[in-house]
């Protein structure tokens, strides 16, 4: 065996010995930093005869090399070792009690918890939920919708609109929740019944709008539903929301571009006394649009005007969380004031059910 391979064994031993990264560093030092083994060796070359150079060369380089390999793997090896051994040091046995002190520590935000509310709501009557993206493009914000381009809602000071990047469709922080539902249509066939919740924007602040919002968009489409449908499920849902046993309300006409005939649908409050109250009064408060699709809009997502129809509607989440608990200005959801969550936020544990009610 010759010097070389009987020096490559002992480093080789070494380094399989090592027990942790700083033990490892220092035998890289010592055997191929400036002053170690290997290096010393190489320098060593020049003294000899060229024949006997380019031979001792060739070996110190593939010693070289077999050590830098061997050093890199078991770095991996201990790295590796090193991190399951800190993964069990810190798990975390989420069968155990909550401690009662941790509790308090941490508070959901009301408009989290009313859309869990709300999720929780249409998914008992058999709703699916559908997702899409922040920005938009006109084509679904606007046009798959039957807004005209001459419609308020497309100017500036309504809309947000982003740089076009040399695109040549313009793209906008998507003012509604509806494209949701047309891309929706889009890959699927009918029937439809779905949810969409998100955020949306536009260019309003005051007590009772902010430039980012969220809503929540309803969907159903068949052959067979009619406004009586529509009428039953924002009945049935505002009772479960609210958690009152009556609760009146009324659909007085409207427009929207995307559905036909087009609704707004108040219910019934008083508004008498320093709280207002749902459920009982002479008074009406208007808390939602509805309407059926518009034959434009099925057939942007080529969908039959003549075999489908259905109904669409659109809820305020931030709204309905004011009016529920009683939050008077709407700015202030998104302040981050801690002061403010801890006053209205709820506990982690108050996750919403219909089997034990919807509030804490």
């Amino acid at each position: 065996m010759t010097y070389s391979e009987t020096l490559e064994e002992e480093i080789l031993k070494k380094i399989s010995q090592a027990e942790d990264q700083d033990s490892l560093e220092e035998i890289r030092i010592a055997e191929l930093g400036k002053k170690g083994k290997i290096s010393l060796l190489m320098k060593d070359l020049s003294k000899l005869s060229p024949e006997d150079r380019k031979e001792q060369g060739s070996k110190l380089n593939i010693l070289k090399k077999n050590i830098s390999n061997a050093i890199s793997s078991k770095k991996n090896e201990l790295t590796n070792i090193e991190l399951e051994k800190r993964l069990l040091e810190e798990k975390i046995d989420i069968t155990l009690p909550v401690q009662v002190n941790q509790s308090k520590h941490g508070k959901i935000h009301p408009v989290s918890q009313v859309l869990d509310e709300i999720s929780e709501i249409f998914g008992s009557l058999g709703y699916k939920i559908s997702e899409g993206p922040d920005i938009e493009t006109e084509h679904y914000n606007f046009n798959a919708l039957n807004i005209p381009e001459y419609h308020p809602a497309r100017q500036m000071h309504d809309t947000f609109y982003l740089n076009n990047d040399n695109t040549e469709e313009k793209h906008v922080l998507r003012t509604h929740t509806s494209p949701v539902q047309v891309r929706t249509m889009e890959k699927d066939k009918p029937p439809f019944k779905f949810i969409s919740p998100g955020r949306t924007y536009r260019c309003d602040s005051d007590q009772t709008h902010t430039p980012m919002f969220h809503q929540i968009e309803g969907l159903v489409v068949d052959e067979e539903t009619h406004l009586g449908h529509l009428k039953w499920t924002l009945e049935t849902f505002f009772k479960s929301f609210f958690e009152l046993d009556n609760i009146e309300i009324q659909l007085r006409p409207s427009y929207f571009p995307f559905t036909e005939p087009s609704l707004e649908v108040d219910v019934l409050c008083d508004r008498s006394g320093s709280v207002l109250k749902i459920g009982e009064g002479s008074d009406w408060l208007e808390v939602a649009g509805a309407g059926m699709v518009h034959p434009e809009v099925l057939k942007s997502s080529n969908i039959d005007p003549n075999k489908y129809q259905g109904f669409a509607f659109g809820l305020g989440v931030d709204r309905l969380a004011q009016l529920k608990y009683g939050i008077p200005d709407l700015r202030t959801f998104f302040n981050g004031d801690i002061r403010w969550l801890n006053h209205y936020g709820f506990s982690f544990l108050d996750i919403p059910t219909l089997s034990r009610g919807l509030k804490k």
